[in-house]
This record gives C-alpha cells, structure tokens and sequence, in this order.
C-alpha cells in the first residue's frame, strides 16, 4: 500500500469519526429533559421569548431535518448566532480561538524542550542518580493536579516573586511582549502538565532504541554519540511518542480551561465554560464541534506523522 493511500485513508477516516460526532454531540443536547427553549432560557421564561428562541433554532422541524440543516450550515463555515448576545458565533470564537492559539503554540514550544531533554539525560544515564532524580520529580509532577500547579506558580512568581502577573488579560491592543508577558505563567503550566506525561514514555523508548543492534553498529563504526541519538535513536524513539503528544495537542485546546479560569485568561476554555453557564445552545454545540475537530485532527496528525517515521509502515 502506497503512503498516499495510507494517508487518503486516515483522512477519510477521521472525517467519518467527525461527522459520527457531530451527530453524537446533536444528540446529547436533544435527548437532554425538558423543552430545548425551556433549557435555554429557564423555567421563567414568558412565552413570547420562548416562541423567539423556537423559531430561532426550527424546534417545530423534526430533529433529524434540524440535524441536516445545522450540520449543512457548520459544513459551508456558518456557526450560527448566539442566542445571548444575538452576535454571530464566528465572530465571538475569533478572538478567543486567537488568544488559545497564541497560548498552545508558546506552550508548545516550551514543551519541546521539556519533554525531551530530561528523557534523553536519564535515557543517556539510566540508572544513575540524575535518572532516580528525573523520576521522582516526574512522578510528583504526575500526581499534582493542573490547577493546583498553577495555583503554587502563582504562588511562587505572582506573590512571593512578583514577575508576572495574576490575571492574565489581554485583548486586542495588546502588544506582542505584553501577550508573551502575560500568557508565560499559564504557558508554563500547560507545558509541565504535558510534558511530565511524555517523558516517562521517551525515556523508555530511548533505552530501548539504545540497545538496538544498528545502534550498537553505528558506534562500533565510530559514529559520534550526539550524532547516534539525535540522527538516529531520537526518531525513532519518538514514533510511540507522538500518540502522547497528539493527545497533549487535543489537550491544549479543549482541557485548557482550567488553566484559562485560573489565570482569567480569555481564551477558547473559558468561552465552552460561559456557554455552558449561559445555556447558549448554538455557542456550546459550536465550541464543542471545534474541540471535538481538533482532537480528532491531533490523532490524524500523530497517525501520518507515525506513517512518515517509520520505514516499515511506509514500505508495507
């Protein structure tokens, strides 16, 4: 099977699971007690505003009919309005999905770092002290919630060492070093948070990459150690990795809200929390189709990225 088929088919694949979710996500919201306008606007609504909201959202279509209609209108980019501040979605979500993207990507590119260095030190020197050090600190790591790590970085560098600071608010006007400023103690903790869940899974599969016979030959022929696992052990090692780091991809956009409401970051997070709150029916089922696409996208990029890694799936 050629590379361009595996790939055709990993698409095609991930475009099936988004509309099964999409009509999953539909569902959910339907199947829900009670009258959809009643949910929306509680139990003391009168009855002209629910006559507005049943008429807004076709309640008096059948369900599949309404399915068909909003799933037509998410697939041409139109989201809908929103049934609080009667603005069109899209223009709400891009700010928002702005500041996440801004905040994911710094994320990330600390992540990098801090998923790979410590597991190439404790891959290089396994079963030393600097590899029991690297464990237990990994291990701590592990075990601290997100939001209480964020809450001790507060602690450590809003209040005993004020460098940055405590509400991260940004909009618009906002210059690039007062972005950076800002989203540095929410980035940080969104890196920790990923990559203490990687580097365990790195080490290990450097170690055993490692001892892989054509690694032991590349040395035998004099090869450089640097060169020996930057060229050849690192990606390889990283193939298993790269479902962690896609499932870390899917995190920073839709588990980045606890993150965000510490930090009162305005982000994407934030945004599904106040839909959620204000019973806006088309903003939730927007925000959720959005995380939903890029989770799905995440596990689309670690399947191609394994498919283009590793020789055997190429050649099979």
């Amino acid at each position: 099977m050629s590379i361009t088929r595996l790939v055709i088919g990993r698409v095609l694949s991930s475009l099936v699971t988004l509309v099964l979710v999409s009509l999953l996500i539909f569902s959910v919201l339907e199947i829900l007690p009670g009258d959809v306008a009643t949910r929306v606007l509680g139990r003391d609504a009168t009855p002209e505003s629910l006559a507005t909201v049943r008429e807004r959202l076709n309640l008096d279509d059948p369900a599949h009919l309404r399915y068909l209609t909003w799933f037509g209108n998410l697939a041409r980019g139109d989201l809908g309005v929103s049934l609080i501040s009667g603005r069109r979605i899209v223009d709400i979500l891009g700010p928002r999905i702005f500041n996440t993207l801004l905040l994911s990507l710094y994320a990330f590119l600390l992540y990098i770092p801090l998923a790979t260095l410590p597991a190439l030190i404790q891959a290089i020197r396994r079963d030393q002290a600097v590899d029991h050090a690297f464990s237990v600190v990994t291990l701590v790591l592990l075990s601290v919630p997100d939001f209480l790590l964020a809450t001790m970085l507060m602690i450590a560098f809003v209040v005993m060492t004020p460098l940055f600071p405590a509400m991260s608010l940004v909009d618009g006007s906002s210059t690039i070093g007062q972005y950076l400023h800002a989203m540095t103690l929410p980035a940080v903790t969104l890196a920790i948070v990923m990559a203490v869940y990687a580097v365990r899974m790195l080490r290990d599969n450097l170690i055993e990459v490692l001892n892989s016979d054509y690694i032991r030959m590349a040395e035998l022929k004099g090869v450089p150690t640097r060169r020996v696992v930057w060229r050849h052990a690192l990606p390889n090692a990283l193939v298993p990795t790269l479902n962690v780091t896609a499932l870390n991809l899917a995190y920073l956009i839709g588990g980045v809200v606890v993150v965000e409401r510490v930090f009162s970051y305005p982000g994407f997070g934030s945004l599904l929390v106040d839909a959620l709150q204000l019973r806006d029916l088309p903003l939730i089922e927007a925000t959720v189709m959005i995380a939903a696409a890029v989770y799905i996208g995440a596990n689309l990029f670690a399947d191609i990225g394994a498919i283009l890694l590793n020789p055997r799936l190429r050649t099979a």
